[in-house]
């Protein structure tokens, strides 16, 4: 099963984005996912080259956002497409059938579509005001998380669904009850002091009732 806490990096240069990563990684996370937008392709493939060689060598899972052929390239472990990008199943021919294709959502037809076309798992938010996205959806909140988890549950679909946008430690497991798989976070990993601490302490929130 996916890892419950993804990171997405972030960062306006390569040293910037690599720092992040590094210490994201040290830390104890193992999914990152590289956003780094408005680049050249250049430098998109001198990152993606180097996340790939840090996330090897961390044993984590390394997901591109957005461009599919750069995780063709670079052999990314997967790719996760906004609901502007390219299509799932477009994605899903290009990169074959074992990487990983996640794809945003914000309503419950979103999930649903995304599933019929062979999404392997779901960003879905945001869940409040963040900054660190632009042309943000409508926000979701506890309630929509709720409402749209008991529609999965009813309709009998099965996808692992990442709560996603300006989530805060104090937030966790709140989102957790609604029955969300996990957490995709950025600002709140990339500006913390203590990403030790904090990443241990979401973990713990995160795999509270887990089995192993």
């Amino acid at each position: 099963m996916y890892n419950k806490l993804q990171y997405i990096s972030q960062g306006n240069t390569i040293e910037a984005q690599l720092y992040n990563i590094h210490e994201a990684l040290d830390n104890g996370c193992d999914w990152v996912q590289m956003r780094f937008k408005n680049q050249t392709a250049k430098n998109a493939f001198a990152l993606a080259e180097a996340v790939k060689f840090l996330c090897e060598e961390y044993l984590a899972n390394f997901i591109i956002n957005d461009n599919v052929y750069l995780a063709q390239q670079i052999a990314a472990d997967g790719v996760h497409l906004g609901l502007s990008d390219t299509k799932i199943e477009d994605a899903r021919a290009i990169l074959g059938n074992t990487k990983i294709i996640g794809g945003t959502a914000n309503t419950f037809e979103d999930i649903s579509n995304h599933i019929k076309n062979g999404c392997d798992y779901i960003g879905l938010g945001p869940f409040q005001f963040t900054k660190t996205k632009e042309k943000l959806s409508p926000i979701l909140g506890l309630e929509g998380y709720y409402e749209i988890m008991q529609k999965i549950k009813s309709n009998n679909l099965q996808i692992p669904i990442y709560a996603i946008g300006g989530i805060t430690l104090e937030n966790v497991d709140q989102l957790i009850e609604t029955g969300i798989h996990g957490i995709a976070v950025s600002g709140m990993i990339t500006k913390s002091p203590e990403k030790g601490k904090l990443i241990t302490q979401l973990n713990e929130k995160l795999y509270a009732n887990v089995i192993i």
